[in-house]
């Protein structure tokens, strides 16, 4: 570790990978803002998966300001967050063959939805399954992953794929295999990872598009606005009355 501060170390890595992203991802936000466009221009649903801390970046999209009010978040039990007990539990499902397959069985989702999947490493049997499974059914799918796990560790998925492999779209977060951007000479662990603050605003800046997208088409993008604003909750009403067969976190 250098002199200066940790703080200012972090905060320029993963200033670092934000541009990196910005630079290097532009093609790939522009396309998967436009196959969401599509999407709900063609009255489809969409959601959003991610276990363990990949789901923080999935639920970000969900029912919050200023975000479309048709993301929906696909649950997995026992993998979504870190308030299962105990939490390495939540590791261990993600290796479990045939869980995603029962999720999506009983799921609403159908031929002409899209389903973004948010998978760091891209390397378990979960978010494999999932993307396979998925798109047997009809259903387009975004990866969000480290496309540098495919060549720097061992899928554990039976067919030896990533999540990357099975995709309409990729999106590449850049993320070092190991997620953590600090080391120091006295702490025996590298440190600090990125994943969350660049995943999520990968994300948003492919909400972003999608938004921009339909209003360029002259459709009004169904936008939550905060309820902490005058006027917020009303308007919510609407949104959600509105398109309330494509919005599954009220029932």
């Amino acid at each position: 570790m250098s002199d200066r501060a940790p703080a200012g170390q972090f905060l320029d890595a993963a200033i670092d990978l934000l541009r990196r992203v910005r630079d290097e991802e532009a093609d790939s936000i522009a396309a998967a803002g436009t196959l969401l466009a599509d999407t709900v221009e063609n009255g489809g649903r969409l959601f959003a998966f991610g276990a363990g801390h990949s789901s923080l970046a999935a639920q970000d999209l969900v029912y919050r300001a200023g975000g479309l009010a048709l993301m929906n978040l696909l649950a997995v039990p026992g993998v979504v967050g870190v308030d299962v007990m105990p939490a390495p539990l939540g590791s261990a499902l993600e290796r479990v063959d045939g869980l995603a397959s029962a999720v999506l069985d009983n799921s609403p989702l159908r031929a002409g939805d899209a389903l973004l999947i948010i998978s760091l490493s891209g390397r378990n049997a979960l978010p494999v399954e999932m993307a396979l499974h998925a798109r047997a059914l009809g259903v387009q799918v975004i990866g969000v992953t480290s496309v540098a796990y495919a060549s720097q560790t061992r899928s554990r998925h039976a067919s030896g794929t990533y999540l990357k492999d099975h995709c309409d779209l990729v999106l590449d977060s850049k993320i070092a295999v190991g997620d953590a951007e600090l080391t120091h000479d006295k702490v025996p662990a590298p440190f600090a990872p990125a994943s969350t603050v660049v995943t999520s605003a990968l994300l948003q800046a492919v909400m972003a598009t999608t938004a921009t997208t339909l209003a360029d088409r002259g459709i009004e993008p169904p936008l939550l606005r905060s309820g902490n604003v005058d006027g917020g909750h009303d308007w919510n009403a609407q949104v959600m009355e509105r398109y309330r067969d494509r919005i599954f976190y009220r029932h």
